[in-house]
């Protein structure tokens, strides 16, 4: 079946989510939902299904996506896809999702809750991603070097943790592909943050890699409030000490912070790259790819810097996709500009031990073949 050219809304997407969220799944046949309706059937759908279980199996997968953890608990109860849950009223469902997170029913419709829809919708659009091959996946990449790329199949599942081993500069670099939400990451001592010029990190319910940073990296109580807003409050005073509030930085600044709450993890600093330039009187941004490769390489130097400071020395890094979200930068694009500064510490000797991390198996897909020359 050829690959769809229709490319999903974010905000179609989500709205349907919405929906579903109100009516449960015992309702999905009634509902007006034609995205996922029409995600669902390319996807995964096959001769003679029902649309609607077409549409809970893409749900279910979506969901499954998060990776565990309250925040895939929460999405469950959610959508009314935790056992037993299918007829449950929407307020039962919210009340025991807001249960989950420990916080009250309104608290968790307000902050909670939003996160959660996003979050899934996330989920499906990567699901349509890998399905369509978009144009940051294999497909692109085969029309830049010039060989047919074959199509993946819809039902590939990837390990979430791998290795792969480029060749850089005549010696092979074991590079581990992390495939999940950057919150979930374990025993690496540093985590880079894209940021945008003048060090403002979004509110902590939002879904993009600065905003899980900070979200993971508070303490909270039994409720849920945050008590000490770690990373926040860190950027906040480095921004004070170098003049820099209420004023934008030069793109490629690098601040750097404790990981807060993410020590328990065994992640110890965070590198805000300060890549992203607001565009005044607007919600977007501007990133350049020169602006990330500088970036990238002032963190490697802030880096080599603190090792010894640390006890044990700082010697893993992990980097996410830099303006690729909100910044409008395809990946192959953001990956180039990252991996550019990337290879180029690596080629130098540097002994740093490179981890990647992205949420959407396509974009891993992608960053393999790009390292490894194999096919997906």
């Amino acid at each position: 079946m050829p690959h769809p050219s229709h490319k999903p809304d974010h905000a179609a997407v989500l709205a349907e989510v919405r929906a579903v969220r109100r009516a449960g799944v015992v309702r999905l046949r009634g509902l007006d939902i034609p995205e996922l309706s029409r995600i669902a059937r390319e996807r995964l759908g096959t001769p003679g299904e029902l649309p609607g279980l077409a549409v809970e199996r893409l749900l279910r997968d979506a969901v499954a996506g998060i990776g565990g953890g309250t925040l895939q608990t929460a999405a469950e109860y959610t959508l009314g896809l935790a056992q037993g849950t299918r007829d449950w009223p929407p307020a039962d469902r919210r009340r025991r999702a807001a249960e989950v997170y420990g916080v009250s029913v309104e608290r968790f419709r307000k902050h909670h809750e939003v996160m959660v829809l996003d979050q899934i919708t996330e989920q499906v659009l990567g699901l349509a991603a890998t399905d369509g091959a978009p144009e940051d996946g294999p497909a692109a990449l085969a029309a830049s070097d010039g060989r047919d790329a074959p199509a993946p199949s819809p039902h590939h599942l990837a390990p979430a943790h791998r290795v792969i081993k480029p060749r850089v500069h005549d010696r092979v670099v074991p590079v581990t592909l992390h495939v999940h939400s950057v919150d979930l990451l374990r025993g690496v001592d540093v985590v880079v943050s894209p940021s945008n010029t003048y060090f403002a990190l979004p509110a902590p319910y939002k879904a993009s890699v600065a905003a899980t940073l900070r979200r993971a990296g508070a303490r909270t109580d039994v409720t849920g409030g945050v008590v000490e807003d770690h990373v926040h409050d860190e950027l906040r005073d480095w921004a004070a000490r170098h003049g820099i509030p209420g004023r934008a930085a030069l793109p490629g600044t690098v601040a750097a912070t404790s990981a807060g709450a993410m020590a328990a993890q065994g992640v110890r600093r965070i590198y805000h790259l300060a890549v992203a330039v607001p565009r005044p009187g607007t919600n977007d941004y501007d990133v350049q790819p020169a602006d990330i490769t500088r970036a990238v390489d002032r963190a490697f130097t802030l880096l080599a810097e603190e090792s010894g400071r640390h006890d044990p020395p700082l010697t893993s890094v992990c980097l996410p996709l830099l303006g690729a979200g909100r910044g409008g930068l395809p990946a192959l694009e953001s990956f180039g500009a990252l991996w550019t500064a990337v290879e180029a510490e690596l080629a130098r000797g540097a002994p740093w031990d490179i981890h990647l991390v992205m949420r959407r198996q396509a974009r891993a897909d992608l960053v393999e073949r790009l390292l490894t020359g194999r096919r997906p």
